[in-house]
């Protein structure tokens, strides 16, 4: 089966997806951004955009792991997550306290969803 990479770089592929599933990783690119709840959003929209690329939307999302700085911003991350997806569509999610490539970053989220079906084998 076909793997398709989509704008990829010699480093990494901004999505990949193989039999009808994606992968891709998003973190916050918006200089400025300090707070969690701004950095969650631009996440999002950022994966919006990502999937759309792929025929795919965020009802189609499977699993999420939430890579964040410091436990103390989970329940603001929350309350951006829990406003994002519509009700019943939220997907499985791990939530990791780890130390991120760029200081200034608060989180970073690895997605897998349904691709569309041009996508599918």
């Amino acid at each position: 089966m076909k793997i398709h990479r989509i704008n990829p770089t010699r480093r990494w592929s901004e999505i990949t997806v193989f039999n009808g599933i994606a992968n891709f990783v998003e973190v916050p690119e918006c200089e400025g951004i300090t707070d969690i709840e701004g950095q969650v959003e631009q996440v999002f929209k950022q994966a919006e955009d990502m999937l759309a690329l792929i025929g795919s939307d965020k009802s189609r999302i499977l699993t999420v792991t939430i890579y964040i700085t410091d436990f103390a911003n989970v329940e603001r991350l929350n309350a951006v997550w829990d406003n994002w997806f519509d009700e019943g569509t939220a997907p499985s999610r791990a939530c990791v306290k780890v130390e991120l490539a760029d200081p200034d970053w608060l989180v970073e989220m690895a997605f897998t969803a349904a691709a569309g079906e041009d996508y599918l084998p």
